[in-house]
């Protein structure tokens, strides 16, 4: 990602400014990249056009929320990899990841919108979401970004909230759905259907031992949205999605500590080490559990395809009538 930045300056002539012709920037979050973040970023990006400038999103990583965090991180819906190709797909020019650490928090709000909005960005335009604060003690505002817009020359703009059932659209609300297993909501507000991308990673291979082989992605040291065990369409594998059944967790009856998204491929055999997979969330089978023994497990497991299969089979019927 060629035109991905990560710091709020640069000392380098070559790095420091990125946008000499000037730039609209959009500023938030960005976790889930949901119907509200699509708004956002598809004005900024539409005025960036019709000025004939970079578009820009900027973002943090990690996010503020989870550095001030006391112990267990909050969870996350979406991994910055996936978030900065969502942001490019949407057209923007460059994607700033800011490094969110101990520096960047102390900064002012003023010395924020001096380095990075005029001396990196050269921004014209800055558009932001309904309650957005930012710099040291979140002292920041829209009304600081306009005032110091008329001394610097740009100007500020909020769009306005996007609402869904009388509500406003959020990854709050986003993240309560999925742990609830409520996928039909997630799909709204998200304007597409739940799911977790990245490469297979090599596991304990338990699974093939005890006769589930799984495809497994790491969270990125994240803390997920979700846990349990799922019924799930893997994407990247073929044509069509393929049908499965997941687990998202630790793996409590084999002591394990990092998530992991284990996906059984049902009636699939081939070698998926390295490969790009998307893991669609359909339906929500039960919670993680920990089992007295491997027996306990695999006899479960065999409950959870029996299950899965079904509910793929009347998501499959239920998609073709749409």
């Amino acid at each position: 990602m060629k035109n991905l930045f990560r710091d709020v300056s640069s000392q380098s002539e070559r790095t420091g400014l990125l946008c000499p012709q000037g730039s609209v920037a959009c500023i938030g979050a960005f976790d889930g990249l949901h119907l509200g973040h699509r708004a956002l970023v598809s004005r900024a990006v539409s005025r960036a056009r019709a000025l004939g400038v970079a578009a820009v999103a900027v973002s943090f990583e990690p996010l503020p929320r989870e550095f001030f965090a006391k112990g267990v991180k909050p969870p996350r819906l979406m991994l910055p990899h996936a978030k900065a190709k969502g942001l490019f797909a949407l057209g923007c020019d460059k994607v700033g990841l800011l490094r969110f650490n101990a520096r960047l928090a102390a900064m002012s709000a003023e010395d924020f919108v001096r380095q990075l909005l005029v001396q990196r960005l050269n921004v014209r335009e800055v558009w932001v979401g309904p309650d957005f604060r930012f710099g040291k003690g979140r002292a920041g505002d829209l009304d600081l970004l306009q005032a110091m817009g008329r001394e610097l020359g740009f100007t500020a703009h909020v769009i306005e909230p996007m609402l869904e059932d009388g509500e406003r659209v959020s990854s709050t609300r986003i993240r309560a759905a999925l742990v609830s297993g409520d996928f039909d909501t997630a799909t709204r507000l998200l304007g597409r259907p739940y799911a977790i991308g990245g490469h297979v990673v090599h596991g304990k291979q338990l699974g093939r031992t005890l006769g589930y082989p799984t495809a497994n992605l790491r969270f990125g040291g994240k803390t997920p949205a979700l846990r349990g065990i799922y019924a799930t369409w893997v994407h990247g594998v073929s044509d069509t999605p393929w049908p499965s059944v997941s687990s998202f967790g630790t793996r409590p009856t084999v002591d394990g500590i990092e998530p992991l998204l284990e996906a059984h491929l049902f009636d699939f055999d081939a070698d998926l080490y390295g490969r790009r997979i998307d893991v669609e969330f359909v339906a929500r089978l039960r919670d993680e559990e920990k089992f007295d023994g491997l027996p306990a497990l695999v006899a479960q497991m065999q409950l959870d395809d029996q299950q899965a299969r079904a509910i793929l089979l009347q998501h499959t019927a239920e998609r073709a009538i749409a």
